[in-house]
């Protein structure tokens, strides 16, 4: 891998993540709709103290308190120096502890005691899911878990996912705005879901989606006991405003000016990827090869069906290997994919970056390729050929991205190598 190529990938990932912080992004929004009186926050996700410190820039004085759960080093340390009343909870994701049961227990508790003439402003990102909780009357938390881990490993679509995960709640599938009658309230998301709907976002707490079949994947048992739970249809709820501040195109518009800035060429796909990562990867070592571009760009969610005991990686390693392959032997190309909330899976890394020398830096190090992808363990070959990539939580999450230098790109760009952890 050319030190250039990596520089440039790294160059433009800023530029992109940037186009879409949740800070920014929430002022800008509250900065044009001048909301008037007293508000309440509550943010959920992986860009919650992000978004809660774009709303403070905007409102100021205006805020009574803020409630923020979010995931373990995704805190930066002004929000406790900016916000006076902050009640804090680091909950667990991707799956649902006893942290998140207490979370959104202290959810529902705030909401119901907001009082009329407040409002409450909701920050929703990505990882709201399993950060803050509440079960269906009856469901314990091992159910919750273990119905989750079944849903990570399965590959299937997030609308799938959340016609599961709704029936096992009391505040997704938009019964919490049950709660909010009586009440103003204004949502803004960042989107990480195909259409950006707000049904989908955060398993839809403020939204109620299309009644969905449960998938016809699952298991049996699983399929009676949801069946056997109470009616938990979300009813008429309370009005709430609700807006999309950042999503994937913001990023890939970013990615284009950043790339024309440069003089350089970008073929950007035109529709969001999705499904099985394997194929993805596979489509973007094509692109790298055949296209008159100097870059290809592309935003989306993959999927992987796990095994019963994945090793170490995450979708977008999982992705990279995979065309890493597909590179193998091949013209100098590489190829960037990472989670655009800085991680990726249950790892602390937010992806990788690949070339087609990917492959032989692994076996050097005596790991096989296939072995890992056989295993879900693509993080420990690409550790191994120093391809991770690690950026720390990035204050956003709008799924994933690809950005790759194409071979039509590459001989501009002067030859080296970069090893060990890549880090922006």
């Amino acid at each position: 891998m050319t030190e250039a190529a990596r520089r440039l990938l790294l160059d433009l990932w800023t530029a992109g993540i940037a186009a879409v912080d949740g800070r920014p992004a929430v002022r800008r929004y509250l900065e044009r709709a001048r909301l008037q009186g007293r508000w309440r926050i509550i943010a959920i996700g992986k860009a919650a103290a992000a978004m809660t410190l774009g709303a403070h820039d905007a409102l100021g004085e205006q805020i009574l308190d803020a409630l923020v759960v979010t995931k373990t080093g995704h805190v930066p340390e002004q929000l406790a120096a900016s916000l006076e009343r902050l009640d804090l909870h680091i909950a667990s994701h991707p799956m649902p502890d006893q942290r998140s049961l207490a979370a959104g227990a202290a959810l529902l508790e705030r909401v119901v005691a907001t009082s009329a003439g407040d409002g409450l402003l909701f920050l929703i990102s990505g990882g709201a899911s399993s950060l803050a909780e509440v079960p269906a009357a009856g469901v314990t938390l091992a159910e919750l878990v273990a119905c989750n881990e079944w849903l990570l490993a399965s590959g299937l679509p997030i609308g799938e996912v959340n016609a599961v995960r709704g029936r096992l709640s009391q505040i997704k599938g938009g019964r919490l705005a049950a709660h909010l009658v009586g009440r103003k309230a204004v949502a803004l998301l960042i989107s990480d879901v195909p259409d950006d709907d707000p049904a989908v976002i955060g398993s839809g707490m403020l939204v109620a989606a299309r009644p969905a079949a449960l998938p016809e994947s699952l298991p049996a048992a699983w399929r009676e006991r949801l069946e056997a739970l109470p009616d938990s249809r979300a009813t008429a709820g309370g009005q709430v405003e609700i807006a999309i501040v950042a999503r994937p195109e913001d990023l890939l518009a970013a990615l284009r000016d950043a790339a024309r800035a440069r003089a350089q060429s970008i073929e950007v796909w035109p529709e969001r990827f999705a499904g099985d990562a394997h194929d993805i990867a596979l489509r973007a070592a094509r692109d790298l090869h055949g296209s008159s571009a100097d870059l290809i760009a592309a935003a989306g969610e993959s999927a992987v069906h796990l095994p019963a005991a994945p090793g170490r990686g995450g979708r977008n390693q999982h992705l990279a290997l995979v065309a890493a392959q597909a590179l193998a032997g091949g013209p100098e190309v590489t190829l960037l994919a990472a989670g655009t909330d800085g991680t990726d899976g249950p790892t602390d890394d937010a992806g990788a970056i690949v070339d087609a020398e990917t492959l032989e830096r692994g076996a050097l190090a005596g790991l096989d390729a296939r072995a890992a992808l056989a295993r879900a363990a693509a993080g420990e070959f690409l550790e191994a050929s120093g391809d991770l990539l690690c950026t720390g939580p990035t204050g956003t999450n709008v799924g994933d991205v690809l950005i790759g230098l194409t071979a039509a790109g590459q001989h501009r760009l002067m030859r080296g190598s970069a090893m060990g952890c890549l880090r922006p």
